[in-house]
C-alpha cells in the first residue's frame, strides 16, 4: 500500500484510536494532542516506516548536506536499512563536535524498481540526484556536500557523477556507497581519496549480480565508520 493511502487510513482512524470524536471546536491543540496520543504514535510509526527527507527541496542547509539514494524497493525517499542509521550516526558525532548541523535530501523522483536496477539504475532518479547536488551547492555554498547511496542507489551515484561537470564533482566533499553494484568502477570526477565504498564479502550485488543475500542487508553495521569518514573529509 502506498504511503498516502496509509496516511489517509491513519487519519481516518484518529477518532477510533483515541476513543473520542475529532471536534475542531473543542479543546486546544495541546489537549487534543494529549487525548490522541495513541493516534499520534501510530502516525509516527508510519512515518518511520516511510522515511522522507527533503531538506534541500525546502531550502534547508547544514554544515553537511547528504544527498542519498535508497536501495531497490525501499520505502520513502531515503529507505530504511542504511540511510536513517547513517544520518543518526552523523548527527551523534556532529552534536559532539560543537553542535554541527546536518541536512538530508532523498532522491524521490525514483521508483527504485527491480527493472531499473537490472537496466543499470533508474534514469530519472540519476538525473534528479545530479540536479540535487547542483542545487545544494548553489543554495548552500558553505556546506560540505556528500553523495551517498545504497544498492541501486549506488548506481544512481555513479550515474549522477557522470552527468555532472568535473568542477562540480571536484567540489563534492565525500562519496560513500554501500553495497555498490558498480564497485569495480571509479566514481567519475571524484578524487579516489574522497570515495569510500562498502562491500561485504559474498555480497552478490557488489559484483553486479542480482541475488539478495544476507551480506547485502547488513550495511547498517558500517554506518559508524562511514560517518567518521564523511566528517574527516569535511574538515
Amino acid at each position: 500500500m502506498k504511503l498516502l493511502n496509509l496516511v489517509a487510513l491513519s487519519l481516518s482512524l484518529l477518532p477510533a484510536v483515541s476513543g473520542a470524536p475529532l471536534d475542531t471546536s473543542g479543546p486546544s491543540p495541546l489537549v487534543f494532542q494529549r487525548q490522541n496520543q495513541p493516534a499520534n504514535q501510530l502516525l509516527s510509526y508510519i512515518f518511520q516506516l516511510f522515511p522522507v527527507n527533503n531538506d534541500v527541496e525546502i531550502g534547508v542547509c547544514g554544515d553537511i548536506v547528504v544527498i542519498f539514494a535508497r536501495g531497490t524497493t525501499e520505502p520513502g525517499n531515503v529507505g530504511s536499512l542504511v540511510g536513517p542509521p547513517l544520518f543518526g550516526a552523523l548527527r551523534k558525532r556532529m552534536g559532539a563536535n560543537g553542535g554541527q548541523t546536518l541536512a538530508v535530501q532523498g532522491v524521490d523522483r525514483y521508483d527504485a524498481s527491480v527493472t531499473a536496477y537490472l537496466q543499470g539504475g533508474d534514469a530519472s532518479g540519476s538525473q534528479q540526484m545530479a540536479d540535487l547536488v547542483s542545487k545544494a551547492m548553489k543554495q548552500c555554498p558553505s556546506s560540505k556536500i556528500v553523495m551517498s547511496g545504497y544498492s541501486q542507489g549506488g548506481q544512481l551515484v555513479h550515474n549522477a557523477a557522470r552527468l555532472l561537470p568535473a568542477s562540480t564533482m571536484a567540489a563534492v566533499s565525500s562519496v560513500v556507497i554501500f553495497g555498490d553494484p558498480y564497485s569495480r568502477f571509479p566514481v567519475q570526477g571524484a578524487s579516489p581519496g574522497k570515495v569510500r565504498i562498502f562491500c561485504h564479502l559474498g555480497d552478490d550485488i557488489c559484483v553486479d549480480g542480482d541475488i539478495i543475500l544476507l551480506q547485502h542487508l547488513t550495511y547498517f553495521m558500517d554506518v559508524d565508520e562511514a560517518a567518521t569518514y564523511i566528517l574527516a573529509n569535511a574538515k
